[in-house]
């Protein structure tokens, strides 16, 4: 059963990463009504393609479904929906042949409604999922719009673009090649480079926890005995070891080439991916599976049938079956794998740097997984040296499992940042981190044991030194619950939520700022303009804000702007007479809806990139008075930018 969860889990996740608008959905929608003077109707009509099934509105809330979520104005108005169409109720293979109803080829849905006295609009979506074989997408909303006409008829009605509208984003004053002074700009790259660097090492890092995990360690004197001792020659043992090494790097390198593609398409999707509130919210469920896992209630591993079409190609001679056999050991520890990976997909796509962090994440952690089976090839006594497996791999899988929770926990904070649900506040999120410390370290010591461990004999010098520092660090996190200057963990900076998400503060605090009224007051008080393009799941943005900001020459620059900070992942609606279409020079067209489709269209528009933090000096009559920079973590380099911008300014 577990396992069909993770696989359905992992298609899920498949999906949404592989999300853009350009995609075509196996199941189109239309929208239409029919109005009488005893009442309405709503007709939803779906077109599905061949080989799929649309699930039923009749399926349960466990089961794959299809919803009708209604704006709360006339959901009192909306009838029992009728569904029209063959439907269908066949044993599921991927949901343990359970029944679930479902419809092939078209469907049609009827919402009957009573008189619309006082509504206006009617504004709602289809919330659908749909299945092929093991391939599944959903859950999918396509969102549908009634105009309530004066004579009591429905009116299908869309998002218009208008020329006010899009003046809203590309603004012609902002000219990005011809800033008044040219400082900055450089400075991105130096601290993209200090990012792809930080990134690669993290990604290494992981390779590194990840040698040391029962799925890995035992492989490695297996398969350099194999190789070294099935050749002819030494020499080619070591040669077919070094490939396979390779290959171990090249398929994790392959792994970040569709987010290439993905990012050139478009430059905003990567950031929608990582800001995504139901792939954070699928993050935190299968991080709390893998957590479940690693602690022993149950075993998670990939399709036999996958891993056995892979292991029977690696019986190929030369270099295709030493490939196939990389990618063995690449799909057999997954379990174990899995959870660094998906760590290493999230971190990388919501910081600066995108596809191309990720590619070089995922060459760092392919790099540590290689680098033993070369180094044990060349050197085939130092496996001598290397301990034998045993519980030691048991007790290093059940503190990931503990590492795997706290994780889950940050995009469950990432999900509530950006809806702003206020669940997960500052302060609860330290709180639940130091109970998982303490459990860690508890753990370690020996003074707390799972049901599947053998007796602790004796705690071996490195338990004891890991648990002296889950000890210490979960001292170092008690701050973070108090209402004091110490709250502010300048080491997890832009980990936690930010320090004005907090239980002591009101909720007013929390603000999306308006950019027309901040240019306005840009004019009004001759000052000049400093735009902040963030974001409430951007880790680097809080690190700016609670390590440079505060600084004293800083705090006084920045004095001395306008500053508007603008959140590109505000999930939160616009108006509905803010909502429009825009169409880009290209003529793609797209619906903003949300704050933060308006705030993430206006930076990649005016300044072609969407990465955050970016910061923006303009006049008030908007001309750009420096180059835009970006992560700049050293405060002196970041002060004397916003100078320049000011000196600029001044020669206006």
């Amino acid at each position: 059963m577990f396992n069909r969860f993770c696989l359905l889990l992992s298609t899920l996740l498949l999906q949404l990463t592989l999300f853009s608008q350009e995609t075509q959905s196996p199941v189109q929608w239309t929208f239409s009504s029919v109005s009488s003077p005893s009442g309405s109707e709503l007709i939803l009509k779906a077109s599905i393609a061949p080989g799929w099934k649309l699930y039923s509105l009749t399926a349960t809330d466990d089961q794959p479904n299809t919803r009708i979520v209604a704006d709360s104005a006339w959901l009192s108005k909306m009838g029992q929906p009728i569904e029209i169409g063959a439907l269908q109720n066949q044993p599921e293979p991927l949901f343990e042949n359970a029944r679930i109803p479902y419809f092939e080829k078209e469907l049609e849905i009827k919402i009957p409604l009573n008189r619309l006295d006082g509504i206006q609009l009617i504004k709602g979506s289809i919330l659908f999922m749909a299945l092929k074989g093991e391939e599944i997408i959903g859950p999918e909303e396509v969102p549908f719009r009634f105009e309530v006409q004066a004579n009591g008829q429905l009116a299908l009605s869309t998002l218009k673009a208008t020329e006010g509208t899009q003046n809203q984003i590309k603004r012609s004053a902002i000219q990005l090649d011809q800033p008044a002074a040219d400082c900055g700009g450089s400075g991105v790259a130096t601290a993209s480079e200090s990012g792809l660097l930080n990134i690669f090492i993290l990604g290494f890092l992981g390779g590194l926890i990840a040698l040391f995990t029962p799925c890995v360690f035992p492989m490695i004197p297996l398969t350099v005995s194999f190789f070294t001792k099935k050749s002819q020659d030494r020499r080619k043992g070591v040669g077919n070891a070094l490939l396979y090494g390779f290959f171990i790097f090249l398929i994790y390198i392959l792994l970040s080439i569709p987010f290439h593609f993905l990012d050139s398409i478009n430059p905003e999707i990567l950031n929608n991916i990582s800001t995504n509130v139901w792939l954070n919210l699928l993050f935190f469920v299968i991080f709390v599976v893998f957590a479940l896992s690693f602690f022993g209630l149950f075993e998670i591993t990939l399709p036999s049938s996958l891993s056995n079409t892979i292991d029977s190609k690696s019986g190929v001679g030369g270099g295709i079956g030493i490939f196939f056999m990389a990618l063995t050991l690449a799909l057999v520890s997954f379990s174990c794998t899995g959870p660094i990976l998906g760590s290493l997909l999230a971190g990388s796509l919501s910081t600066n740097g995108g596809a191309m962090q990720l590619t070089v994440g995922m060459g760092g952690f392919g790099l540590a997984l290689a680098l033993p089976f070369a180094l044990f090839a060349l050197f085939p006594n130092w496996l001598n040296a290397i301990p034998k497996s045993g519980g030691w791999l048991t007790t290093v899988k059940i503190v990931l499992g503990f590492v795997e929770l706290a994780l889950a926990i940050k995009f469950l904070s990432n999900a509530d940042l950006v809806m702003h649900w206020g669940i997960l506040k500052r302060e609860v999120f330290f709180g639940i981190w130091i109970i998982i410390g303490v459990l860690t370290t508890l753990y370690l010591f020996g003074l707390l044991r799972f049901s599947h461990e053998g007796p602790v004999k004796k705690l071996g010098t490195t338990r004891k030194l890991f648990g002296f520092l889950f000890a210490v660090f979960t001292l170092y996190l008690i701050p973070g619950l108090t209402n004091t200057p110490y709250a502010n963990l300048k080491l997890l900076s832009g980990f936690p939520p930010p320090l004005t998400y907090s239980v002591y503060k009101h909720e007013e605090t929390i603000i999306v700022n308006d950019y027309e009224k901040a240019l306005a007051l840009s004019k009004q008080l001759n000052k000049p303009l400093l735009i902040d393009f963030t974001g409430w799941a951007c880790v680097n943005c809080r690190r700016m804000e609670e390590n440079v900001w505060p600084d004293a020459d800083v705090k006084a620059l920045m004095e001395k702007y306008i500053l508007v900070s603008l959140y590109v992942d505000d999930r939160k609606a616009l108006p509905d007479k803010e909502q429009f279409i825009y169409t880009n020079e290209k003529g793609v067209k797209k619906e903003i809806k949300t704050i933060g489709d308006k705030f993430v269209t206006f930076q990649t528009e005016n300044f072609k990139n969407a990465s955050q933090p970016w910061y923006v000096v303009l006049s008030p009559d908007e001309k750009l008075m420096s180059q835009p920079v970006g992560y700049t973590p050293d405060s002196k380099e970041y002060a004397d930018w916003l100078q320049c911008g000011l000196d600029a300014f001044s020669k206006q």
